[in-house]
């Protein structure tokens, strides 16, 4: 039974069986453009054409960035790519995926073989590439002297952190190019810049070949000194780009990447010294807090506190050892007269004797006691009065300082206690002068 299907559905299977046949894919076409339309998206339009047939064609936008020319009416090229089915207008058409003009395959297929024998030794890699110095004080460029190159780079790094440059002459296209770029950068290893710029302006294929050289890619793998490479457009991509340390996109970018802006580093310098600032108060701050709260620990005010209050306490240990042995003194002579009262005079005469020795033997002890608990209060209070001495301002002035006051009696110890104008009060050693406070200076 035969089957009924939609228009979109016959194009869908078209589709399909083009997608996945492996004979219109992934192929070189050869032929000649015309009727060649480049839309603002960035996609071109056009037919490929031989003297016997041709094809619709189309490369979009993300492809053309891949290509180091520009498409024109009746250049014939060989274009890259796989037969598709444009399913709304039922047309099938060849999807460019890269190009090259006729004539130059041979040089295509030469960089294709070089950079995957580059890659395969990792000198693409991004683990090997080194970071630019932040602030290179000699720049060194390996370029044409007659070229534009130099002039923009060196016009770009003027208004930027300043360096100086250093010019390696090279030849940048033709024979003997390539070891002439070559003998660039190893002259600027020898003399020891800080980075190197290797670079040309844009141009075809053929012009910027010296850059598709095994020779100059070892050189600049090798290179001490880190590489910007900076040949040609911003579409223009050489076997230097992808071993360089860093691609510019132009040789004017390179400049501007390697040197920063003089108001960035300005605005980066006041940013920090502004925090430097802010930090440098915040530490004064916590010391003077510091400073305050020693200054009352170690008032004379406070000193005094102190010392009455271990006065009192040398008081109230004194009264309980006085009424210690007052109370054992009455205890023994209570003792004494029940013993004296209970003995006859006959009995008890060797008795009482013994009982008087021991009272004399106790009388001692009591005596010792309180001696000693005596010269301890006193050997207590000696300390603390030598500790309250050590403290007292006075034996500061008399080594040639002065307390200063203000006019409500508080100790002045910062230059924002007071103003000019201020009436203050110095104390010394044998007596105080008033003084008013002309200028205010901070150290």
């Amino acid at each position: 039974m035969s089957e009924t299907v939609t228009v979109t559905q016959l194009n869908s299977r078209v589709k399909t069986i083009l997608s996945g046949s492996p004979a219109v894919r992934d192929l070189w076409v050869n032929g000649e453009i015309s009727n060649l339309k480049r839309y603002p998206s960035g996609h071109y339009y056009f037919t490929l054409k031989d003297p016997g047939s041709e094809i619709r064609a189309v490369m979009f936008a993300h492809s053309r960035q891949r290509i180091d020319f520009e498409p024109k009416e009746n250049m014939k090229v060989s274009a890259f790519g796989s037969v598709d089915m444009y399913v709304q207008r039922g047309a099938y058409q060849f999807v460019v995926e890269s190009m090259r003009p006729a004539g130059v395959g041979d040089l295509f297929l030469a960089f294709e073989a070089l950079k995957k024998k580059l890659e395969a030794e990792g000198l693409f890699d991004e683990s090997r590439k080194r970071p630019l110095p932040r602030y290179p004080r000699t720049i060194g460029v390996v370029t044409s002297e007659k070229g534009a190159v130099i002039h923009d780079i060196i016009t770009t790094s003027g208004s930027r952190f300043p360096a100086d440059i250093l010019l390696a002459p090279a030849m940048v296209q033709g024979e003997g190019a390539a070891a002439s770029i070559v003998a660039g950068i190893r002259l600027l290893n020898r003399i020891g810049v800080d980075v190197i710029i290797v670079g040309r302006g844009g141009g075809s294929l053929e012009d910027l070949w010296a850059f598709n050289e095994e020779p100059v890619a070892r050189a600049i793998a090798s290179s001490e000194a880190p590489v910007v490479s900076a040949v040609g457009h911003e579409t223009d991509f050489t076997i230097a780009d992808f071993v360089a340390d860093r691609r510019a996109p132009t040789p004017t970018g390179a400049a501007a990447i390697i040197l920063r802006d003089r108001m960035e580093v300005l605005n980066q310098v006041n940013t920090d010294m502004a925090r430097a600032s802010r930090a440098l108060m915040s530490s004064l701050d916590r010391m003077r807090h510091r400073f305050d709260v020693l200054d009352a620990r170690l008032s004379p005010e406070k000193a005094l506190d102190d010392l009455s209050m271990k006065s009192m306490a040398v008081d109230d240990l004194a009264s309980r050892a006085e009424r210690s042995l007052q109370g054992t003194v009455s205890e023994m002579r209570r003792r004494y007269d029940v013993v004296n009262a209970k003995l006859s005079p006959s009995a008890g005469l060797e008795r009482i004797g013994a009982m008087g020795d021991r009272v004399e033997s106790l009388w001692r002890e009591v005596d010792n006691i309180a001696s000693r608990r005596m010269q301890s209060s006193e050997s207590r209070l000696d300390s603390l009065s030598g500790r309250l001495e050590s403290l007292n301002p006075r034996n500061v002035l008399s080594r040639g300082y002065g307390l200063v006051t203000d006019a409500d009696g508080r100790a002045v110890t910062s230059i924002d206690d007071i103003h000019v104008g201020a009436c203050v009060t110095v104390h010394m050693r044998d007596g105080r002068a008033d003084a008013e406070i002309k200028e205010k200076v901070r150290e």
